[in-house]
């Protein structure tokens, strides 16, 4: 058996009657790792953690931990933890008994208890006169840290995650994930995390898998992911993005029927004859005034959108809108209305080799 990975599927498929909600999946994941599976509703990312976890039995293939297969292994008696969205705390227990849950079913002493859950409060970084207080009396943020305790507590080889902070307000969250990330970081544990935020997982995780219709589309870092997408969907899936259709003649000549092309210019993956999409990110576009750019583009300034810090704008085409996306003190020198021409450099582009 493949020995690489801490945990590691091979040829996983999960049926429903006769819908397939996964498709032979394979997957290796390290030991320590921070790994995120995002995916649009329906994808099935959450199908593929109750697998993990044992909430359901495959239809085929394997699941194995280290040297030992757990598929037909009962959740129960995998060394494994979930972090449910619910939380799933006992509202009648006090912060500290939630927490000593998993050491009382197992049956350890009253003072080995507290003294780790008194530990489990100080890597939560909560403080340790919570210990009595009611989960009724806790915030939400509080709540997911002592459910993250209560997971600690069971002392899991791995860690999963079922979109655990979805339900908080935007300011919590992005505390929590720092929080989160900071967490992994200090126990070494291996983070399993489902989401459907694509910002959660780019912010977080050490590998990114992109899901799509039961498939892994694409595994890989967040950089990479973002900046070299291996399709149209993950191009648009991660995030506001230009695609631009293109392809080479013949004699290489690189042409495109909404865009003008600087004679010469060359990219490495678009071969002669064959032809894709050119992908631009939003932040890449300048005005081109000055010329000098390898691809160009005309349109009219159709809007203009704050978003924080940076301003967003659509530019309206021929061919149909383009994003643009600026920091506040580098708008656009152009007002709504105005004709603008924009530019960008090959050497931040790149080819998806499909066109679906």
């Amino acid at each position: 058996m493949d020995s690489s990975g801490l945990l590691r599927l091979r040829g996983v498929v999960k049926r429903f009657g006769t819908f397939t909600a996964l498709k032979g999946i394979d997957l290796d994941i390290a030991e320590g790792e921070f790994f995120t599976i995002v995916g649009p509703s329906g994808s099935g990312k959450s199908t593929m953690i109750r697998l993990l976890v044992g909430m359901d039995e495959v239809s085929e293939g394997e699941i194995w931990l280290r040297d030992k297969r757990i598929d037909q292994t009962p959740a129960n008696l995998r060394p494994t933890c979930m972090v449910f969205q619910s939380l799933a705390l006992f509202p009648h227990m006090t912060v500290g008994q939630n927490i000593e849950f998993p050491m009382k079913i197992r049956k350890e002493a009253p003072a080995k208890r507290r003294a780790r859950a008194e530990e489990l409060l100080d890597l939560l970084r909560l403080p340790q006169s919570y210990y009595d207080k009611r989960i009724s009396q806790c915030s939400g943020g509080e709540r997911q840290r002592v459910a993250l305790a209560r997971a600690l507590a069971f002392d899991p080889e791995i860690l999963f995650f079922d979109e655990p902070l979805s339900a908080l307000d935007y300011r919590l969250r992005k505390t929590l994930e720092k929080e989160l990330k900071d967490l992994h970081a200090r126990t070494g544990k291996t983070f399993v995390y489902i989401t459907h935020s694509l910002e959660e997982a780019m912010v977080m995780s050490d590998r990114i898998a992109i899901m799509k219709d039961g498939q892994f589309e694409q595994i890989a870092v967040a950089d990479q992911i973002y900046s070299a997408p291996v399709s149209r969907f993950v191009a648009e899936f991660m995030g506001e993005v230009n695609l631009f259709p293109l392809h080479a003649g013949a004699d290489g000549k690189i042409a495109s029927p909404t865009l003008s092309v600087r004679p010469g210019v060359e990219l490495a993956d678009l071969t002669p004859g064959h032809e894709g999409l050119l992908m631009v990110r939003p932040e890449y576009l300048r005005l081109a005034d000055g010329g000098g750019f390898d691809f160009t583009l005309s349109g009219v300034v159709h809007g203009e959108y704050a978003l924080g810090s940076r301003i967003q704008y659509e530019i309206e085409t021929e061919n149909g809108m383009v994003t643009v996306e600026k920091l506040r003190e580098d708008r656009l020198s152009a007002a709504e209305g105005q004709t603008v021409t924009l530019g960008f450099n090959a050497a931040n582009t790149h080819f998806i080799g499909d066109a679906a």
